[in-house]
């Protein structure tokens, strides 16, 4: 009887719980985008924007998106937990709607801990107050960003109000963006409606180097130089904590 328990065992034996939470992982990446592979503590969290920055209208379901309403609970969720000491943003972006990245632009500013930003591939359209919504923002060499108006999608109204509405909206970008960089607002007003950049289009692809000397990003710099920009904020934070208690 042993014996065949025994062997009972071996054809099928039980799960570990690590065995039975492997798919968790997958499923988190798959659903949320959140990185939680390999399963390591740090005091660090790490926010993907990839895609297209989906907002009030869901996009087809070809469409690589990020979900504004997984990702508001996150940050809320870094800011809350006393295990977690700065967050990561990392952006490959072609931007998207444009309500749901300054929701989540303001969210990440007001933030009590440290944030650095780091743009891989492109930080455009409403990327760029993503890129720069934290307190120190890296760029890839071959990172890109597109600064341009802003375009509505659907019915429009030929009215005087459309227009002013639409330079409303244009006004809290750059506002925005000139607050929370070093960029001039001369300087970025020029790059946003140039003719003679973008075919059938108004305004500048900056690259890596250029977004630097704009005073639109702090440094050029990969993940290495990210985290090390994190923990030296992090560091610097709890200094001022211990001089003041």
């Amino acid at each position: 009887m042993d014996i065949n328990k025994n062997y009972f065992k071996m054809e099928h034996p039980e799960e570990s719980p690590q065995q039975a939470g492997v798919d968790k992982p997958t499923e988190a990446i798959k659903e949320l985008g959140v990185e939680k592979v390999p399963q390591t503590k740090s005091n660090i969290h790490c926010i993907p924007i990839i895609g297209q920055i989906e907002g009030h209208i869901l996009l087809p379901p070809q469409n690589k998106s990020t979900k504004y309403e997984h990702i508001i609970p996150q940050i809320l969720a870094v800011e809350e937990n006393p295990e977690i000491e700065g967050l990561l943003l990392i952006l490959n972006t072609v931007g998207g709607d444009v309500e749901a990245g300054l929701a989540i632009s303001e969210l990440v500013a007001s933030m009590k801990k440290p944030s650095v930003a780091l743009v891989l591939g492109g930080g455009h359209s409403i990327g760029v107050p993503l890129a720069v919504c934290t307190r120190y923002s890296y760029a890839a060499p071959s990172a890109t960003m597109t600064i341009h108006p802003i375009r509505m999608n659907g019915l429009i109204i030929g009215v005087p109000q459309t227009y002013e509405y639409f330079n409303k909206m244009q006004e809290r970008i750059i506002d925005f963006i000139v607050a929370h960089s070093n960029i001039e607002d001369k300087v970025l007003r020029k790059y946003m409606f140039t003719t003679s950049e973008l075919a059938n289009d108004v305004g500048t692809v900056i690259v890596g180097q250029e977004a630097v000397k704009a005073g639109l990003i702090n440094e050029i710099g990969g993940l290495k130089e990210a985290m090390n920009k994190l923990q030296e904020l992090i560091q610097s934070e709890k200094e001022n904590k211990n001089n003041f208690s």
